[in-house]
């Protein structure tokens, strides 16, 4: 488990005797650095998602339940973003000496005081020691040091795997859009979920407790 509860950028934590994780804001020439960092992930369940509708009600039904085969998403892209996502801050990296292995890109929307998750990711090798919800840490403190109202992290209905760790650190479902990504994505059992913390409501992000 990483240890402290402080995210304030360029603090270091320990993992266990001999790693040393060090929690950086990432800045733009970093992110090129990352080329082949994602991976995807693999899922046993998804949320299946359906709609009635009729004059006098809409209803949105997502429906946790086992897959008769495991649902795998490979996902290979350099992320590629305008220098003005990093300069806002709300970025950072985990590094392992000198080897990035987890991060986080964030992007801020003044107009309704958001600050949306645009993509984050923890090398396998480092996976399950709580550095992505370090990562997520320094993005909230950040964010509520700016003022922001709530934190979105967009992800699938499909990766499950995602909501549990948004879930466990203090997140909650709270939008679906059945067209985000096509026309089709309910025929292609493919959605997109929204999950937000809300800072208003929530003092500290949750520490989630590792196995």
């Amino acid at each position: 488990m990483v240890e402290g509860n402080d995210y304030r950028y360029g603090n270091a934590y320990r993992l266990g005797d001999e790693i040393t994780i060090r929690i950086r804001e990432l800045k733009r020439r970093d992110a090129m650095d990352l080329e082949g960092f994602y991976e995807g992930y693999t899922s046993n369940k998804k949320y299946f998602v359906s709609k009635t509708e009729s004059n006098d009600e809409t209803v949105f039904t997502l429906r946790l339940g086992e897959l008769p085969r495991p649902f795998v998403k490979r996902i290979e892209r350099t992320p590629r973003y305008d220098e003005e996502v990093f300069q806002q801050g709300f970025s950072f990296a985990a590094y392992d000496g000198d080897m990035p292995v987890g991060i986080v890109i964030a992007g801020r929307r003044d107009w309704n005081r958001s600050l949306w998750v645009w993509d984050m990711d923890v090398r396998k090798s480092h996976q399950r020691r709580g550095i992505g919800t370090k990562l997520l840490g320094a993005v909230v403190d950040r964010a509520r040091s700016e003022g922001m109202r709530v934190v979105v992290c967009e992800t699938q209905n499909t990766n499950t795997p995602a909501i549990q760790f948004y879930r466990s650190i203090g997140f909650e479902m709270d939008g679906i859009d059945l067209s985000y990504y096509s026309n089709e994505d309910v025929e292609k059992g493919e959605v997109a979920i929204f999950m937000k913390l809300k800072l208003l409501d929530t003092p500290k992000i949750k520490e989630r407790r590792q196995n």
